[in-house]
């Protein structure tokens, strides 16, 4: 254990000093287009655009970055570049947004529980449970609810680019293996500033504790928290398990991301280039949804190797004891629409 504690107290001081030290990463490539759009640069420097996510640069936010920022160079013959900043270089999920309404960033990977807290139809997403399988969730996402979300983000000054992902959540602590609802009582875990997300941990007894991710891995290993709850790519490209002990499979909610553009830097590109970055947007979301899904079993086998005790508890009792959530926000969220995402055939 006091190797375990060493290791990590070591991952986190390279963490920190990584912060600190890494600029961006421009991504350049050319190449043929086919059908796709082409905007031709016809002399002139070429317009730089900045990319920010909050994850470690091994998460697929950073990989469907890369390939978006490859396909707008080939759909801009050069002329539209994307600077990538990961690991929270120009701040976390909320900050980001907030730079995107203002200007002063031009792109941001952000995943949807931030965004409730600015756009209120986004928190019907953090219900637990509402999606059954990645399949469910791209059908209902890709479609008409997930287009009249996208669209409710002009209001705010984003322009949406399309939906990505981060995956479905898991639970990580250093206190005890969870296989049932009563081994997550009284358990401090930390969640996201999300009203949905903290009513339905209470739902479980749990204790949930609002904080930055910057201050998470440190908060684990000082015991502030007893855990936290994430995608397994979040957990894994991060290394909470060298500060935990414990993780429970128990996919209690899914995880959209977006790609997102600030509206005024948007706005004021030439119309060929806004279509160039919104099919590479597009484009994009099947390699980062590939990337986040197809690494999964490989990333829990490494962790439980390192050391990981994993458990796959019966979901069905998490679900009966979170259905109460869904009684709080029928209202609020519209039952038929509730109703739409949960019975929507694919």
């Amino acid at each position: 254990m006091k190797t375990k504690k060493l290791a990590a107290w070591f991952l986190s001081l390279a963490m920190a000093l990584s912060l600190a030290a890494c600029g961006g990463d421009s991504q350049t490539s050319g190449g043929e287009t086919g059908d796709s759009t082409t905007a031709d640069t016809s002399g002139g420097d070429a317009i730089v655009l900045r990319a920010s996510h909050s994850c470690a640069i091994s998460h697929p936010y950073q990989l469907g970055l890369e390939k978006f920022a490859e396909l707008v160079d080939e759909k801009t013959n050069g002329a539209v570049q994307i600077d990538i900043f990961h690991s929270a270089q120009l701040g976390d999920e909320r900050a980001n947004i907030e730079d995107l309404q203002m200007g002063t960033l031009d792109i941001a990977v952000s995943s949807t529980g931030p965004l409730g807290n600015f756009v209120s139809d986004y928190l019907i997403l953090d219900l637990p449970f509402l999606f059954t399988s990645y399949e469910h969730a791209h059908a209902v996402l890709d479609g008409e609810i997930g287009q009249n979300l996208m669209a409710k983000l002009d209001d705010i000054g984003i322009v949406g680019g399309a939906f990505w992902e981060n995956g479905f959540r898991e639970m990580t602590n250093s206190k005890h293996p969870i296989n049932s609802v009563a081994d997550c009582a009284g358990l401090k875990i930390r969640c996201m500033e999300n009203q949905v997300h903290m009513d339905a941990f209470s739902a479980l007894g749990m204790d949930p504790t609002p904080m930055a991710w910057s201050e998470v891995f440190t908060a684990l290993q000082q015991g502030v928290i007893d855990g936290q709850e994430n995608p397994i790519a979040v957990i894994y490209s991060n290394a909470v398990y060298e500060a935990q002990d414990y993780l429970a499979i128990t996919n209690h909610v899914y995880s959209p991301s977006m790609i997102l553009f600030s509206k005024p830097v948007f706005e004021g590109l030439d119309p060929a280039y806004q279509t160039a970055l919104l099919e590479a947007a597009q484009e994009a979301a099947a390699y980062e949804r590939s990337a986040c899904e197809d690494s999964e079993a490989e990333q829990i086998a490494e962790m439980e190797a390192a050391g990981l005790e994993v458990t796959y508890p019966d979901t069905t009792e998490f679900q009966a004891a979170m259905a109460p959530v869904y009684e709080k926000y029928a209202d609020q969220f519209g039952q038929e629409n509730i109703d739409a995402i949960v019975n929507f055939e694919y």
